[in-house]
């Protein structure tokens, strides 16, 4: 640790501890393991200006960490400092339409203060132990983003620390130019410590349906049509190997209270599935917000859970969608997915994508395809083809107009950042040169192949 560090006085930890380094050059991925020379668990959001403007003095790197469920390393900091935002993830008020809370705090968190109250946010991510401040620096998708957008685009106003160690608060109408540059920013411009959520009143239950379909085509003309009709709240779907070959899943769900109940005559009209393949189930909206809960458990209880995880997520054009995953299906093997793996597949409408820097292609439908694989443990050889092939796939996808969610394992550096930003990259850029000009932040991000 340089030996200035030390001398630091912060209300929490600052701290060079061997363990603490170690964890924090880990993270989902288990691919890139760069080692900080200093972790910072701080006690308030003063302790972040103090590091921020100590770093921008001696322009040394620092990225934020919240669950570390990044893929390639984008929340480490070799040689630098990592702020580990865990302890900043206080509830404030909930209000009707609002609630206000720390970076640090979960989904999961949210969700339970909110539910007492009978709201949501309206945006959830199918994994919800991820914090609020780190989907929001990238933007957060999951199955009602087809309604309601990216979880970036129900944010009402945020409190943030830039690298001269100032606390800032913005929204749309107070300094809108950080506003826009944290959100989806990938952490170029500051630290967020603060959201704003918009809520809705949240359902009680959940009908949820597994339909199969027999190819790929298929799956996605239903999700098009499903789409277009807006007859479910969530919707989404994926495709996994099993002995039986490819298996093409729809997954949607209808959100209600009683005594209202889904008519499943009418909801199911015209779906045409293969009614020996279909499943339905009723849940409480926890239980079906929370489905990935035993998953994971099993996945740590295997060990799987720390296997390396080379996913490739990507934004592809309605256009191109059908050519794109039929060729992905043809080059990709069970072998490369391993065994919980899976591709996960469903569309979004693109007006939907309001924030700025939240990168979709330009048609009016675009569809998430998401790579999530499993790789062997102890074989570095297998990783480095995997992701290799995520890299091709990401330039197939931009040669079609597609683009980049930018939380897996594909290879980048600056020239694709300015590329993958294209007509918002001036705006990032300008915000880049104003708030950190000593490019201290985002340092975990370029890496190109």
């Amino acid at each position: 640790m340089d030996p200035d560090l030390r001398s630091i006085h912060v209300h929490g930890d600052l701290t060079g501890d061997p363990e603490a380094l170690a964890l924090a050059a880990t993270d989902f991925g288990h691919i890139v393991a760069d080692r900080p020379q200093a972790v910072l668990r701080p006690g308030s959001a003063t302790d972040i200006g103090t590091i921020l403007r100590f770093a921008a003095q001696r322009a040394i790197p620092v990225v934020p960490r919240g669950c570390g469920h990044t893929g390639y390393g984008q929340a480490q900091a070799r040689d630098g400092i990592v702020i580990d935002m865990a302890r900043l993830a206080a509830i404030g008020d909930i209000r009707e339409d609002r609630v206000t809370v720390e970076a640090g705090a979960t989904w999961a968190d949210v969700l339970r203060a909110t539910l007492r109250h009978g709201l949501t946010p309206p945006v959830l991510t199918d994994y919800l132990d991820l914090t609020v401040g780190g989907t929001l620096s990238v933007g957060g998708l999951g199955g009602t983003s087809h309604r309601h957008g990216a979880q970036t685009d129900t944010v009402l106003a945020l409190d943030a620390i830039t690298p001269d160690g100032r606390q800032r608060g913005c929204s749309t109408t107070t300094s809108a130019e950080l506003f826009h540059a944290l959100l989806a920013g990938l952490g170029q411009c500051g630290v967020i410590t603060r959201a704003t959520l918009r809520l809705i009143p949240a359902p009680s239950r959940v009908r949820r349906y597994k339909l199969s379909y027999s190819g790929v085509r298929l799956l996605t003309q239903m999700q098009r049509r499903l789409l277009h009709a807006r007859r479910f709240d969530h919707l989404q779907g994926q495709i996994a190997w099993s002995e039986h070959g490819w298996e093409y899943l729809l997954d949607a769900a209808t959100y209600y209270t009683p005594p209202e109940e889904p008519d499943d005559e009418t909801t199911l009209d015209g779906l045409a599935p293969d009614s020996t393949r279909l499943a339905r189930e009723d849940l409480s909206y926890w239980d079906f917000v929370d489905r990935l809960d035993d998953s994971v458990r099993e996945l740590r209880q295997t060990g799987e859970w720390w296997h390396p995880h080379p996913w490739a997520n990507l934004l592809i054009p309605d256009y191109a969608t059908d050519g794109f995953l039929a060729r992905l299906l043809g080059e990709l093997s069970p072998a490369d997915l391993g065994a919980p793996g899976l591709l996960l597949v469903y569309p979004l409408f693109t007006e939907a994508l309001a924030t700025p820097l939240f990168r979709a292609p330009e048609e009016s439908v675009a569809f998430l395809v998401a790579t999530l694989g499993y790789a062997p443990p102890h074989d570095p050889e297998s990783v480095r083809r995997l992701i290799g092939t995520n890299r091709q796939w990401y330039e197939q996808a931009r040669e079609l107009g597609g683009t980049v969610y930018p939380v897996g394992a594909i290879p980048f550096g600056q020239d694709d950042f300015v590329d993958h930003y294209g007509p918002a990259w001036p705006a990032l850029d300008a915000a880049k040169k104003r708030f950190d000009p000593r490019q201290i932040l985002g340092s975990g991000l370029c890496r190109p192949e």
